[in-house]
């Protein structure tokens, strides 16, 4: 493999190829396929995308779950050197439109369990070309045609986008977050240097592949030569058991999975003594977790990784130890070399301690799709772009930050990020309301939103239904308050604290 192929995201597939054609690249359920199969597979089908299609488009979008054949589509996407726009099949088709229109996908490589979701893309106006299995076709189809294979991944630039995610947007509408391939480049070598991966790994694939962690499952396994196994939804019953059936070395998941696990009994006292590295993001970490994972994982390392999707998946790594940490909160750690980092106040003035972080540096997004979005979240300073992440962090005598929690209207609900904002223009579609607050409220490991309304009284179970034609089922509501009117504070706006106050019975 050549150098320019190396720094890009295929080459670290190709690495993995290399070191391991024979060995399976990743497991779902009885079924699994090698390095080689998988190579194949994905070169067959971005073959035949690029000669069925009359231009190239802007961006591919692949439609899939964590099904096996998931796999193949994902890589097809990159190994046709165009954007890779992944979308998730258990999405709204009214959003996944919305991304697909945003990002400019002029097609789309849906996995076997898509059908549905075409299906339903199509009642909702989008019309494609999609190369998809035989049988059921609802969008013009593209055939599979194994003799169109490409040779090999066609070449791309390191300054070229490889993937686009959408992360929720205070507009009510999905935010696009463009990843380049020198912002992979960088993220994974740091990651080499960090960790000691190899063939003989096998990592959990907990996140969906429309997540950005899920990039880190797949290209620290595939660029190790290592195995990616999919835990299906009855493993959580017995994790241990699991993790010993697959010969488990590497988990990683939101801080909420630990709940769940322990719920199972799972968390018992050396229950998962293969696993060699654990790594949980999307959430705060609180240390009783980490200790009883620790217990549950005596061999392991256990790491905290913190990241926005804008600077590409996680951009600073706490390893934990007892002892550490501040409100019983694990450390988000030290951000990746090559990155400056910026405590900013209210007033805008740089502090020393705390303030609100904001990073620059290699694995910075170039920005937003739609420009606009960009406002208010990057800014110029000392001949650097900088983001601005929203979250309040401290600065501990070591140089590792400390997670204080956000300073505006985002929050993580079960590790996906959403702006309550969005969730307010939703509700505000719906039939009887005329306008809506939405707030959220502690629940266990991760948040519940509350809804306040005005307009007509709604029954809850339709406000649910309609609202999950247009937002992700995990960040619905499952509480709604009808008001006659919003309490105001003193300057006259709503008074979001006396909401939350009244929320936290109401999400009881």
């Amino acid at each position: 493999m050549d150098d320019t192929m190396d720094a890009v995201l295929p080459g670290r597939f190709l690495r993995g190829l290399a070191l391991s054609p024979d060995r399976p690249a990743v497991r779902a359920g009885k079924a699994a396929l090698t390095y080689r199969e998988l190579h194949e597979r994905a070169l067959a089908l971005a073959g035949s995308l690029l000669s069925g299609l009359p231009e190239r488009p802007q961006a591919i979008g692949v439609l899939a779950g964590k099904g096996l054949s998931a796999y193949p589509a994902v890589l097809a996407g990159l190994y046709t050197g165009i954007t890779t726009v992944p979308l998730q099949p258990a999405f709204p088709a009214l959003r996944t439109r919305q991304m697909i229109e945003a990002s400019g996908v002029g097609a789309l490589i849906a996995d076997d369990d898509a059908l549905p979701a075409l299906t339903a893309l199509r009642e909702a106006g989008t019309d494609l070309p999609v190369l998809f299995r035989p049988g059921g076709q609802p969008m013009p189809a593209v055939p599979y045609d194994p003799a169109a294979a490409l040779a090999s991944p066609r070449p791309v630039r390191a300054a070229d986008v490889a993937y686009v995610l959408f992360t929720s947007g205070s507009t009510g509408r999905p935010k696009g977050v463009p990843v380049t391939h020198a912002n992979t480049a960088h993220y994974f070598g740091l990651l080499d240097e960090r960790y000691d991966f190899g063939p003989g790994d096998v990592f959990s694939q907990n996140f969906d592949l429309n997540f950005d962690c899920g990039m880190f499952d797949l290209f620290c396994a595939w660029g190790a030569g290592a195995t990616l196994t999919v835990p299906p939804p009855q493993a959580f019953r017995d994790m241990p058991a699991f993790a010993a059936a697959e010969g488990l070395t590497v988990w990683f998941s939101t801080p909420s999975a630990i709940a769940l696990i322990r719920r199972t009994g799972g968390l018992r006292p050396g229950a998962m003594p293969s696993l060699r590295w654990s790594f949980f993001a999307g959430e705060a970490l609180n240390c009783q977790d980490a200790e009883d994972w620790q217990a549950a994982a005596p061999g392991a390392f256990v790491e905290n990784l913190y990241g926005p999707t804008e600077l590409t998946i996680t951009v600073s790594a706490h390893r934990w130890s007892a002892g550490r940490g501040l409100h019983g909160v694990v450390p988000i750690g030290a951000v990746h070399a090559g990155h400056g980092v910026l405590l900013l106040g209210p007033d805008g003035a740089e502090h020393t301690d705390e303030g609100e972080l904001c990073i620059a540096g290699p694995q910075l997004t170039p920005g937003y799709l739609d420009p606009s979005d960009d406002t208010g979240r990057f800014f110029h300073r000392d001949g650097r772009r900088w983001y601005r992440t929203g979250d309040r962090v401290r600065r501990a005598d070591d140089g590792e930050l400390l997670y204080l929690g956000r300073q505006d209207s985002q929050v993580q609900v079960h590790g996906v990020r959403v702006e309550l904002a969005e969730v307010d223009a939703a509700v505000r579609t719906c039939a009887g309301v005329e306008d809506a607050v939405t707030v959220a409220v502690a629940a266990g490991h991760t948040c519940e939103l509350v809804v306040f309304y005005t307009g007509s009284a709604v029954p809850q179970v339709q406000l649910a239904r309609e609202l999950r034609s247009v937002l992700p089922l995990a960040i619905v509501p499952k509480k709604y308050v009808h008001l006659a009117e919003f309490p105001l504070n003193p300057n006259r706006k709503i008074d979001r604290k006396k909401l939350a106050l009244r929320a936290a019975p109401a999400a009881g």
